[in-house]
Formats: structure tokens, sequence, C-alpha cells
């Protein structure tokens, strides 16, 4: 577990992928436990500790993850995920390359429980709901480009829905069309920014994920600095 940033009120954790954010039917240790544990040991907490979840990531993604520390936090944070005012910037690794460089996505999503699945339509459908992202190309190597994603909107499997859905299938997301897994089990997806405003000292938060530790997150990486 990594510590990116921390105060009386916040914890910001980057989360590998392959770990779980809350607890589930696998029954595998949860990070939201994990980071219990290490306030607790670090701060010698009594009794139990308050660790509110706000956001998700899906399991085989990596990058950030805000949690509140205070009832104050997790009460005003929640309004504002719920109202758009924390920004997010997510890092996509695909084989295929945009026809764009850069642009604006709008699908109806149509969420699937029983496959745990979404799927993406031009128009509206019956239990659609809107998704949008902008997305720009910011980096490549001989073999794969990497594409930034601004979300607009908060939907299910939005980023790897979406990009599947113009040619663009995440890298080992075999889910959404990628012709073959990563070897660890991820895909190439990082939630690689955040920032808001504080809600409690009001002071502007602007967090940058670590890059995981494989060559082409490096390699890839590295393209975008140049650009």
């Amino acid at each position: 577990m990594q510590v990116v940033y921390e105060d009386n009120h916040l914890i910001i954790i980057y989360k590998s992928s392959g770990e779980i954010v809350q607890g589930d039917k696998t029954g595998d240790t949860p990070l939201s436990e994990t980071v219990k544990a290490y306030i607790k040991e670090k701060y010698a907490k009594p009794g139990a500790v308050f660790l509110g979840v706000v956001h998700r990531l899906d399991r085989p993604v990596s990058g950030l993850v805000v949690f509140a520390k205070t009832s104050k936090a997790l009460e005003r944070l929640n309004k504002m995920f719920a109202n758009g005012e924390v920004h997010k910037t997510y890092w996509a690794i695909t084989k295929n390359r945009p026809q764009e460089m850069e642009g604006l996505l709008e699908h109806w999503l149509v969420r699937n429980e029983k496959q745990n699945k979404s799927y993406a339509y031009d128009r509206e459908k019956p239990h659609a709901k809107l998704a949008r992202l902008k997305y720009q190309v910011i980096g490549a190597t001989d073999n794969y480009t990497l594409i930034e994603v601004n979300l607009l909107t908060g939907r299910h499997h939005q980023i790897r829905c979406q990009l599947a859905a113009i040619g663009c299938p995440i890298k080992g997301d075999l889910k959404y069309g990628a012709k073959r897994s990563n070897p660890d089990g991820s895909i190439s997806l990082l939630a690689h920014h955040v920032e808001f405003t504080h809600p409690v000292s009001k002071d502007f938060i602007s967090v940058d994920s670590p890059i995981p530790e494989d060559n082409l997150w490096r390699d890839i990486a590295q393209s975008a600095k140049k650009q």
C-alpha cells in the first residue's frame, strides 16, 4: 500500500491492480481494511477506526483512491463526487489508436448485471444512461498508444466500454475486446490524477499517481513527457 497524500480528514492511496476497494463475495481483504489497519497502527488509535469509502476502482485497474478519515469529510466528499466537483484523469494503454487525436465521446450505456458488463449505443435505449468523456492521445510506443481520459460522467465500466466502442479496447481487457490478457490479470488503465477543493480546509488538492512498475508503463509514460 502506498500513501500518496494524507491529512487529518483525507487519505489518498495508490491501489495496485488486483486489489478490491471494498469487501465483496470473494472474501479477499479489501484496501479499505488495509488502510484502517495502517491508521490504527500509525496513530495508535484505540477501538474501531473510521474510514469512509467515497468512490471505487474496478479490481483490475490501478491508481488513486480517495478515502475520508472523518464523518465530516465523508459527507462533504460524497456531495462533491455527486456534483462532479472531484476531477479525475485516467491513462489508458490501447493497441489501436483512435481516428482522431482528441475528442468527446458520447454513448448511451446499458448495464448487464449478470455479465457485469456495460454495452454502448449511439442512441438512447430503455434503461440506458448517457456517458460522456473527453480523451486525448498523449503518448505512444511502437506498438501501443497512451490515451488520457477526463470523465464527464461516472458510469459502470465507462472508460473500458466507450474506448472499446470506438475500436480501442484497453490492453488486457478481455471483457471489452482485447485479444489477450495481461500476465498479472490487470488491465492497462490507471487512475492517474485527482484534483479537488479540500472539503474541510478548502485548500486545492492535486495529486498524481505513481506509474505501475512494468516496462510498458514506464516507456509509454516517458513518451508522454516528451510530447
